[in-house]
């Protein structure tokens, strides 16, 4: 049962069918491997070579990336950045200006750069126009330059007598007080 060359005749068989098969293989372009017995690497086309590549030791693009350059990267590329900056000025309002002013004034609007503050108190409000420089400089270093480039600081609003959709003008009920 065994030829001059030890091997039966059904081993003589599979061998042929084996290099048939990765012939077949490489003809439609897929990868034939080794398995176990060799290196196995993702080929990388060059002309009409093919060379195999490793991945060495230091990182590389095929490597997981930390979750925050990527969400990074792909806010750059969409043109997400100017509006995850502005979140970034409502989000974290008391560590960029400290808890103290964030207890008495809080953020209600950005447009086109401008800061709408509205403080808590008449006071409050003339204290932070005081300090607009620093908050300025605060907000910049936290968010980055030209995301707000001005403060519009408001007290709180006095109630309204105007009541309805139908209005008289003149001063209304107050001028019958006192």
């Amino acid at each position: 049962m065994n030829d001059d060359a030890g091997h039966s005749p059904g081993y003589d068989v599979a061998r042929r069918a084996l290099e048939e098969a990765r012939a077949q293989a490489q003809a439609a372009g897929k990868q034939v491997g080794r398995g176990r017995s060799g290196p196995v690497a993702s080929p990388r086309r060059t002309g009409d070579r093919r060379r195999r590549t490793w991945s060495g030791a230091g990182p590389d693009g095929r490597d997981p990336q930390p979750f925050g350059r990527l969400v990074g990267s792909l806010a750059r590329t969409r043109g997400w950045s100017p509006k995850i900056s502005e979140g970034a000025v409502f989000g974290s309002w008391p560590a960029i200006v400290g808890p103290e002013i964030a207890a008495h004034a809080e953020p209600s609007a950005l447009n086109d750069g401008v800061l709408h503050v509205r403080a808590e108190s008449t006071a409050w409000a003339t204290q932070l126009r005081y300090m607009q420089p620093q908050i300025l400089a605060k907000i910049a270093a936290a968010v980055g330059d030209g995301v707000v480039k001005s403060l519009r600081i408001t007290g709180p609003s006095a109630p309204s007598w105007r009541k309805g959709p139908l209005h008289v003008s003149g001063r209304g009920p107050r001028d019958t007080y006192g």
